[in-house]
């Protein structure tokens, strides 16, 4: 009788012994989702050719809360100037001026080579040149002919980029870090 509750009670203690381990472990996976590395979806063509729609991304959260966005950076917005999480690629910085003619970008007067854009770009209704403002990036589609971006809606808070797009994870041909 003896033995038979001793291996009762061990099955229960194995039973709790995995159950508080598999919770740690779903609490440790929502913390690292919510707060380090995340996947996002690609919903729309707006960065084609870079990212097409369904693709998938892992989103670094952890960067931004040391350092703010770099011109180039593919960043993921999640704030009032839209609806939804959108991916854009960061043009400007605060304080630069961006300038649109003939179809090419301008930085503090420089052209921007790109080598990622797709179509022509057109100026929206923001008025060029535009100089950024403090706290804010200026971010573009590379698929300038079809993108809503701050041409349209303006510049983005830094504080509603939510991540930086570092590797596409689907689909499996085109795994890899992002440019």
């Amino acid at each position: 009788m003896e033995e038979s509750t001793k291996k009762k009670s061990n099955w229960v203690k194995e039973v709790r012994e995995w159950v508080v381990s598999l919770g740690v472990a779903v609490v440790v996976a929502l913390l690292f989702q919510n707060y380090a590395y995340a996947q996002t979806e690609v919903y729309n063509v707006s960065m084609q050719n870079t990212l097409v729609a369904g693709q998938r991304l892992i989103e670094d959260k952890v960067t931004y809360r040391f350092n703010d966005p770099a011109q180039g950076d593919i960043v993921i917005i999640n704030g009032p100037e839209h609806e939804g999480r959108i991916v854009k690629r960061v043009i400007a910085l605060p304080g630069q001026v961006i300038d649109i003619r003939e179809g090419n970008v301008f930085i503090d007067g420089a052209e921007l080579h790109e080598t990622y854009s797709k179509g022509e770009t057109y100026s929206g209704t923001v008025e060029v040149p535009y100089t950024v403002p403090a706290d804010h990036v200026f971010v573009l589609g590379d698929n300038r002919e079809n993108s809503l971006d701050s041409r349209v809606f303006g510049p983005v808070a830094i504080d509603s980029v939510e991540g930086k797009a570092i590797f596409r994870i689907w689909p499996i041909g085109k795994f890899g870090k992002l440019e």
